[in-house]
């Protein structure tokens, strides 16, 4: 294999060959995770092309994030016993297909088919779940920081890609920015086949930060054992305070994020009169400034408390929302809230994952933190049929980023319920 020559070719340099499956499964989540942005310019289009209400294309939206968090503990499942290469090129199809079939929609149903459903699948398989699964398998040592840089890959790339397809929809139309979408797509799919490893001793190495090899585990030869083994995991950690408190926090954080802002930021400052092209420009800003908020946050997770971590990312995320209600969508007050709610926009993902390690351990932390994940997409699920919902009956979205605001100041408190997380059971 390709992967296996440039394996060899870094181990005689020194250089770890998980730093690669890092930088591959990066590319990969910031390709997704245009397909996943994409949303956020899809709704005005959509509604003058075909005069669906906001509610209604909310629905589909909605449909997907739920299906997206959903499909998180069996794509850890699925990953463990069929390989992470082989999920995430299968995923990667699936998504190029959920495009495709969007390009030749005319009734509502094809849209919670194609962006409803098989995208919510899709992407699934390539969330946070997947950049928590490579960075537990192949990094002992700056795991927090690996996943730092998955999860600035995820988040940022859906913002930065909007101001791109916000102009390429107003241009040439939002068909043709899709097509552009599925493009990226394709190109992952080609990086996952050539370099993509499921484990370490795949290629004869130890975990990065450890001496000894440590054989893959054996995979499951039996289906339904395989498809039940994320709800054994789930079964195992609810018995557990800490994974309730971690799945509120990050329902909280779905519903404050993904859901709100991401899907309804271009429909929130068109009510201002700002034009979706500058308030996708915006947006990207907000995503540079979470590229380095997460970045960060993954350093920090490393060396402090990650429950005091939490409790300050909530308690500043819920105040910029807020501010924001508040504001009257100046420019002075967008920028003051760019830059502090993207220093915030999901710098709460590595201290979660960090937390869910630790406690559950090493193998079991892939399928938990899918769990956990499901409640972030539940949460964005949540917010934004709500918001939509909200945004038809009283023409505001205010309201929404209120309750949002206050939803955060709540699991800022939640988190100091943790106690300090005891040695795990296997080496996290």
């Amino acid at each position: 294999m390709f992967s296996t020559r440039v394996a060899a070719f870094m181990r005689t340099r020194n250089i770890h060959y998980g730093w690669v499956v890092a930088i591959t499964t990066f590319l990969t989540m910031l390709a997704t995770a245009g397909a996943m942005g994409s949303a956020g310019v899809m709704i005005q289009p959509l509604e003058q092309e075909f005069g669906w209400s906001t509610a209604d294309i909310s629905s589909a939206m909605a449909v997907r994030l739920v299906l997206f968090g959903l499909l998180g503990p069996f794509a850890a499942a699925f990953m463990n016993h069929y390989g992470v290469r082989n999920v995430v090129v299968f995923a990667l199809g699936l998504i190029t297909f959920g495009l495709v079939g969007s390009l030749f929609m005319t009734e509502l149903w094809q849209l919670m088919l194609f962006w409803g459903v098989v995208l919510g699948i899709g992407t699934g398989m390539t969330a946070l779940v997947l950049g928590a699964t490579v960075a537990t398998r192949w990094f002992s040592e700056r795991r927090g920081l690996v996943v730092g840089l998955m999860t600035a890959s995820n988040a940022t790339g859906q913002l930065v890609f909007l101001p791109l397809l916000a102009s390429m929809t107003e241009a040439y139309g939002w068909r043709t920015a899709l097509v552009f979408v599925v493009t990226i797509i394709a190109g992952a799919m080609l990086l996952v086949l050539a370099l993509m490893r499921d484990y370490p001793a795949d290629i004869g190495l130890p975990v990065y930060g450890e001496r000894t090899v440590v054989p893959a585990p054996a995979r499951s030869t039996k289906l339904a054992t395989m498809l039940l083994s994320p709800l054994v995991a789930l079964r195992d950690a609810s018995a557990s305070p800490v994974f309730w408190v971690l799945f509120f926090t990050f329902f909280v954080c779905g519903l404050s994020t993904n859901g709100l802002i991401q899907t309804h930021w271009i429909s929130i400052c068109g009510d201002f009169g700002i034009v979706a092209v500058a308030a996708a420009g915006m947006l990207a800003i907000v995503g540079l400034f979470d590229f380095v908020g997460t970045i960060m946050a993954g350093w920090l997770s490393d060396r402090y408390d990650n429950r005091w971590l939490l409790f300050w990312f909530y308690s500043l995320r819920g105040l910029s929302l807020i501010y924001l209600s508040l504001s009257g969508f100046g420019l002075y007050e967008l920028s003051i809230f760019a830059v502090f709610y993207g220093l915030d926009w999901v710098a709460t993902v590595p201290p979660t994952v960090k937390l869910a390690a630790e406690r559950f351990g090493r193998e079991k932390a892939g399928l938990t933190f899918g769990w956990v994940f499901a409640g972030h997409q539940i949460g964005a699920a949540t917010a934004a049929f709500g918001a939509g919902a909200l945004r038809t009956d009283y023409d505001t979205y205010m309201p929404a980023l209120q309750i949002a605001g206050v939803m955060c100041l709540l699991a800022a408190l939640s988190v100091m319920l943790l106690s300090r997380p005891r040695p795990a059971m296997q080496p996290a």
